[in-house]
């Protein structure tokens, strides 16, 4: 019966993306991506709730339209990519709340430190392409306190608070191919 097949999705990067944005002194939001990641869902058949997620990031692709800032992040003093090339997230469960939201927990790995996080999952549907790939559509958000994986670095302001948050708001538009 097709609705018990295992069904492997690949995540699509031309049609995705991962964000995330950081509070800079205080006042307003910088944002960032990341420019290489890779992904996969494995469902019964088309029924995500009990789907497994495995996306891995590269660090070195940071990018926040600065190079000088995105050189930092690539230090040690955050990302450390020369020890610590990528980024992992492995889902733990996918809860189905109704029939377009679910509640995605999972660990992040950052920096070789893996923590629990929770993404609150929008379904966005399943689709075919013009040339017949069956494609699903996700948006997901989540928040993170970098420093839960060591990314400490900071420097305190004049007029008190710090430079940069120590909350990180995720987000992502993702697309993933049916294989064949």
């Amino acid at each position: 019966m097709e609705t018990t097949k295992q069904v492997k999705w690949v995540l699509d990067p031309s049609h995705s993306e991962i964000l995330f944005k950081v509070k800079h002194l205080m006042i307003t939001n910088v944002k960032g991506e990341f420019r290489k990641f890779t992904g996969e869902i494995n469902s019964v058949g088309d029924d995500f709730s009990a789907a497994s997620v495995n996306v891995t990031l590269d660090a070195s692709s940071i990018f926040t339209n600065d190079d000088n800032r995105d050189t930092h992040l690539k230090s040690a003093d955050f990302f450390d990519v020369e020890n610590h090339r990528e980024l992992t997230f492995v889902g733990t469960s996918l809860k189905k709340l109704d029939d377009d939201n679910y509640e995605l927990k999972g660990n992040l790995t950052i920096k070789g430190i893996s923590r629990e996080v929770k993404l609150d999952v929008e379904f966005g549907g399943i689709n075919k392409d013009p040339w017949g790939n069956e494609k699903a559509g996700f948006s997901l958000e989540g928040k993170i306190n970098r420093k839960d994986w060591g990314l400490n670095w900071n420097a305190a302001l004049e007029t008190g608070g710090v430079l940069v948050s120590d909350e990180v708001k995720i987000s992502a538009e993702v697309q993933f191919v049916k294989q064949v």
